[in-house]
Order: C-alpha cells, then structure tokens, then sequence
C-alpha cells in the first residue's frame, strides 16, 4: 500500500526561497519540473517549478518571486545533477523566461527510451514502477491562477518526488544493458538548449494547397492576423478566440455581413464581439495586395537519396535494438551526415563527435549507407 506524503514546501517569499538554494546548494542531485500556462495565455509562461530531493518536495512560485537567478546558478551547477522527465520542454522554458542554461542532467524518459520501454509516460511509469496513480485530468490546469487546489499541488509534486529512486533503477538497467555511454551522451546534447524559431503562420503553411487561390491566400493571412490580435489583446491562446478550421472557411467564402459568420458555424458571441473586425479583415485582404508565402528550397536529389538510405539503415537498426528510430540516431544528425556526405571515418568523426557511443558503434555501418553499399 503506497503511503501518504507529506505536505510539499510552498515557496512564495524571499525567506522560504532561501532557505530552499541553501538546501539545494548541498544536495549531490534533486529533481525538477516546471508548470506552464500555455492554454490560458496568449504567451505562455513558467507558473510553478517543483523541485525535490531525498527527503522534500518544494513547489515555487516564480509569480510571486521577484529573483530567482540563484535557482539558475544551481541549475547551471555542473556538479549537481538534476532530473527531469522529458527534459526538452522544460529547459526551452528555463531558458526562454529566466535565461536558465543547465548541466549535468539525467532524462528519466529518455533513459526509458534508450532502454527500449513500450511506455515512457511518467503516470504509466510511477504506476509500474510505484504502484502510484496520478490523475491526468490535472494536466491541463491552469497553473497561472492562485490559489492552486489541492488537488493540482498533490498532481505538480508527483511530477518530481519519484524521479530520484526513478532514476536510480533506470540507472542500473542501463548499466546492466551497457547503454549508459549512449544516454548520457544525450543528455549532454539535450544541455544545448535553442529556442526554436517561430513556425510559418497558417496562411503560410497552407501555402501549398491547391484548394487557395493567391487572393484567398492574401485573405487568410488578413483574417489569421485579425484573430492574432484579438487573443493577445484578451491574453488567450488564438485557438481559444477562434479554430483554425474556421480561419480557413473565412479565407474560402470570404464573408461580408454578420449573417454571413454565422452560416459558417460561429457562434452569436464570437460574431458580436469579433464580427466587425474579421469582415474588414476579409476586406482587406480582397483589395490589398497579393501576399506571397516564403518558399522552402527544394533539396538536392543527391541528398534525398542519402537521406533515404540512411533512414532505412537506422530503422532496420532501430528494430534489431528494439527501440524508437531517433534512439538510434537523431533527426538532426541523420539530416547532417545526408548533407555532408562523409567518405571516411575523420570526416564522420567531426558529425558525430558529441556522440562518440555512435560513432564506434555505426561508423562502419554509417559510411556504407552514404556510399549506397548494402
């Protein structure tokens, strides 16, 4: 029977959060996770950061806080080890709204990942591994609001207060399978923290569509900005002023009276409250001039071809370690061997020198593919 926990920390002033970096600053390792509001704001943020280590579980408070660059110091600590579950989004988010960069992490999901587990979810894991079960209807809680209930505390605490034993069992199964190498390579890659670049916008992603005309083009873009200011004004997701599918149906039949919004399916409050500015969005985009999506270079064939081969050879890879695809050999490295086409091992060696498990092991193998040998 899984006993009760005791009541995390909550760390909402000065005098608790320090107090939590002195008993940090002695820890060999502790546990993290961050909490954002990506569904209640137009421009998410960090709301909540939990932290535990062998005996307690803290969860902060970043809104109430004014500084807390001594967590990033900590975080940054190469001599503290931190753990997270699915660390990639996590550390886009230090970075992004604390200029946080961390090292020496452990990534318990990714750890399952090497090991070729059919589950990595964290709910499905601490109940195999805990007999612990968590309630996922948490994890689209609004982690701006306050006071948060006690419900979401409980959920935001098991987030991190298993991952330190967590760890320690994944640890030793990839010692066990002579995959720790490889793992903690990644893990190192994974500290290489780069925001990513915004996407296209719709109108732009739809680009290639032969259902749009350059008008309705020039038309979807007016209305998909419209809908972009109207949420930012309201700090709401754009999804949550209006659906995708609806921009598009504007773009298409290009309304041009109240009646008109509602024939398409929205609702009486969105067409009161947002029904004049997206008909003259609509008018704007009949008479303005036609816009003209950014176009994506084609790759050479050269490049294609390579790129084909190795996939091939990653996968049939993949099976035989029965694991994912990019356990084998990430995206991005796969797409750079196809680009520069290396014909030795030296040249292959400067790819593939943050992951030298992979190069030892798939040198001979990789070479082979780029060259078109079976």
């Amino acid at each position: 029977m899984v006993q009760p926990l005791s009541p995390p920390v909550w760390v909402a002033t000065q005098t608790d959060y320090d107090v939590l970096v002195k008993h940090l600053s002695n820890q060999i390792s502790f546990a993290i996770d961050t909490e954002s509001n990506s569904l209640y704001a137009y421009q998410e943020k960090v709301c909540l950061i939990q932290i535990s280590t062998a005996d307690t579980d803290f969860l902060i408070d970043p809104l109430a806080l004014d500084d807390i660059s001594s967590i990033g110091e900590l975080l940054a600590d190469s001599k503290i080890e931190k753990i997270f579950h699915a660390a990639e989004y996590d550390l886009i988010c230090l970075k992004r709204d604390f200029n946080f960069l961390v090292a020496n992490i452990f990534d318990t999901r990714w750890a399952v990942r090497v090991l070729g587990y059919e589950i990595n979810g964290l709910d499905r894991l601490l109940l195999e591994k805990f007999d612990v079960k968590v309630n996922k209807k948490y994890q689209k809680a609004d982690w701006g609001k306050r006071p948060l209930s006690a419900e979401e505390i409980n959920y935001a605490r098991q987030d991190t207060h298993y991952l330190l034993p967590l760890k320690e069992m994944l640890l030793a199964e990839l010692e066990e399978k002579n995959l720790t190498q490889l793992a903690s390579e990644d893990f190192v890659r994974a500290c290489k923290v780069v925001i990513p670049i915004a996407k296209p916008m719709l109108w732009e992603r739809r680009s290639k569509n032969q259902n749009f005309t350059p008008r309705e083009l020039t038309i979807l873009k007016e209305v998909y900005e419209c809908r972009d200011n109207i949420a930012k004004n309201l700090d709401r997701p754009p999804f949550k002023v209006m659906a995708d599918k609806q921009l598009l149906e504007l773009a298409w039949t290009a309304p041009q009276n109240r009646d008109d919004l509602l024939d398409l399916g929205l609702s009486s409050k969105q067409v009161k409250r947002w029904g004049k500015s997206l008909i003259q969005a609509v008018k704007e985009g009949q008479t303005m001039p036609i816009v003209k999506p950014q176009q994506t270079k084609r790759p050479n064939d050269a490049f294609l071809s390579r790129l084909d081969t190795l996939k091939m050879w990653r996968k049939n890879t993949a099976r035989q370690m029965k694991v994912e695809s990019d356990v084998v050999m990430p995206r991005q490295l796969l797409e750079r061997i196809a680009e520069i086409a290396p014909s030795n091992i030296p040249d292959l060696t400067e790819i593939l020198a943050e992951t030298p498990w992979r190069l030892a092991r798939y040198g001979s193998q990789i070479l082979s593919a780029v060259n078109g040998e079976s």
